[in-house]
């Protein structure tokens, strides 16, 4: 059962921060899940959420200003590009592209990163957008795309069916064994969010759940 560090490790540090990854890393995860959002000026930042909070309460829309402006509020704010070039690809990267945002910026970085010698294999490219997952697969047909499902597994076998993948990524809460087992046979690999009580983990691998997405990777070491 493979363990994916939720937003880095956001338990213990950080949410899509380097800070955060680095967390992960300390605790072994075998993959490290964070969340894209692009900048009025098009960069592409680690963000969850489409507003930035700052430390006073107030909002701002990510798609309404600068990098510059916004990380006046957020110091650690990252961008896509500093994540690839400081942590680098010590295990996949797996990538939430949130619906609704523009892919080309995306694109254009892993394109570039490709062309300078990282493997497809370094990615995963995850979006609860179908449209996302299309357009991105229609340019990197050979990285991996995990369908982002809150709770239909026909309707997550049906689009990963016209994406070729294999991977789905459903809510914990409505996982119970006579779902998890039919699939893992039918060769579905099924990963859990945001699943953090290993014991519940462990029975589910046993069904055949592929991996858990946590924010404690800690409670997961071997």
């Amino acid at each position: 059962m493979k363990i994916i560090g939720h937003r880095g490790a956001r338990g213990l540090a950080p949410e899509n921060t380097i800070a955060g990854l680095q967390k992960g890393l300390e605790h072994h995860v075998d993959m490290l899940e964070f969340d894209l959002r692009i900048t009025k000026d098009g960069l592409v930042i680690l963000h969850h959420d489409p507003y930035l909070t700052d430390p006073n309460g107030q909002k701002h829309v990510i798609a309404d200003y600068t990098y510059v402006e916004l990380k006046e509020h957020k110091s650690d704010l990252a961008t896509f590009e500093e994540v690839l070039n400081t942590i680098g690809h010590p295990v996949p990267l797996y990538v939430e592209v949130k619906p609704d945002e523009p892919t080309k910026p995306i694109i254009k970085i892993i394109r570039s990163y490709l062309a300078n010698g990282w493997k497809s294999e370094y990615f995963m490219l995850a979006s609860f957008s179908q449209k996302t997952l299309l357009e991105l697969h229609e340019v990197f047909p050979e990285i991996d795309k995990v369908v982002l499902e809150k709770w239909s597994g026909v309707r997550a076998t049906q689009r990963a069916r016209q994406l070729s993948t294999r991977n789905l990524c459903m809510n914990q809460k409505w996982l119970w064994k006579p779902f998890i087992k039919p699939l893992a046979k039918r060769g579905w690999k099924l990963y859990a969010y945001t699943l953090n009580d290993p014991v519940k983990a462990k029975r589910w691998a046993s069904y055949g759940l592929a991996g858990v997405v946590t924010d404690y990777p800690d409670r997961f070491e071997k």
